[in-house]
């Protein structure tokens, strides 16, 4: 019990002092650079807000990522994870996401080369033991991992379209991982501190984010977000919560509802973008005013009513993940066929508004 309390004491302190630095360093930026992270206006990017605004939230992101990493060893005495060669992977592919991020914010990196960095990224995940392991066979796995990694890394980029929307889908993905930890007993690493300070700084950043918003996350932001999302769904969400369960077909369904209805938003809305782009003959890799997001403003929703609409649907099934991970023990084809239904019926809810209003 002491040590839980101690736990709790540290984490707490930790996340109450990491969102006040989010909140000050995004407001240093704010304040003296207000000039740096936007574009040249000649850049023929899509952006849906009406003015530039620094692109700098990324930044805090990436600091507080690295604080959590430095203050494990100061926290706690058994650091050696500090060595773990998950972690060392995580760094390096997280450093150059974020650098990544900040090339593209300066200079419109070409797409192409965005791929390449992207998928060096995703081998340094896999090469360093951030894999999936749903499939018998290692190379399918691989490759599974490898889509999964780069996939995330521009769903995260596509959707950060509107005011509050990525950095909200963000911190429920972050708080489903801390129960998952949470649940199996195993809050005494350094992912718990990680997430944590991410978390912190998504919350800090959040104020000014949200709408009307005065910065925005930019590349740097979404880039290491997505690559450290990527990271944290292969460590908890594909994964079985518990380690004694083996692969089994309809225990790596269970696998696959608690990651699917985790990352629900970003998968739908990059699936109807990719659709839609390609239904009228456009690359999907080229920007538009046609994501999920605006298609709901083109109905007549305030931009502020869709973030809180998609921070509803982010904690619904952040709440139907809690049913399953910790009151559905036994899993059956039951369960498939209600979760399957209620899939469909989200990706309806956002596909229908996006056919018919998309541009």
């Amino acid at each position: 019990m002491e040590q839980r309390t101690y736990l709790l004491l540290i984490y707490t302190g930790y996340l109450i002092s990491a969102v006040i630095l989010s909140f000050l360093i995004n407001g240093l930026f704010l304040k003296f650079a207000s000039n740096l992270g936007i574009r040249n206006s000649s850049d023929t990017t899509i952006r849906w807000s009406p003015s530039a605004k620094p692109a700098l939230g990324g930044i805090s992101f990436y600091l507080i990522f690295l604080l959590s990493i430095a203050s494990y060893s100061i926290f706690f005495e058994h650091s050696q994870e500090l060595i773990n060669k998950q972690i060392l992977g995580l760094l390096v592919a997280c450093t150059l996401a974020f650098l990544l991020g900040l090339s593209d914010d300066a200079y419109n990196t070409r797409p192409l080369l965005k791929l390449i960095i992207q998928i060096c990224c995703s081998l340094i995940l896999i090469s360093t033991g951030t894999c999936i392991t749903l499939f018998s066979n290692i190379y399918i796995n691989y490759a599974f991992s490898l889509f999964w990694i780069v996939a995330l890394m521009n769903s995260i980029n596509m959707l950060d379209n509107m005011d509050g929307i990525t950095t909200i889908v963000s911190i429920t993905i972050i708080i489903s991982a801390l129960f998952i930890l949470y649940i199996n007993k195993n809050g005494h690493n350094i992912h718990t501190i990680i997430l944590i300070g991410v978390l912190s700084a998504l919350i800090g950043f959040l104020f000014y984010n949200w709408h009307p918003a005065k910065i925005f996350m930019g590349d740097t932001g979404s880039q290491f977000l997505g690559l450290l999302l990527a990271a944290i769904g292969i460590k908890y969400f594909w994964k079985p919560i518990d380690a004694n369960i083996i692969h089994e077909n309809i225990n790596d369904t269970k696998q696959f509802f608690i990651s699917i209805l985790a990352f629900a938003i970003p998968i739908i809305d990059t699936t109807t973008v990719v659709i839609n782009r390609l239904r009228r003959g456009k690359s999907p890799f080229v920007g538009g005013k046609d994501h999920t997001t605006h298609n709901f403003f083109f109905m007549g929703i305030s931009e502020k009513r869709i973030a809180l609409m998609f921070a509803g649907i982010c904690f619904l099934n952040m709440f139907l993940n809690y049913l399953i991970i910790a009151h559905i023990k036994e899993w059956n084809y039951v369960h498939i066929i209600l979760f399957s239904v209620y899939f469909i019926i989200l990706f309806y809810f956002f596909y229908a508004p996006t056919r018919k209003h998309s541009k």
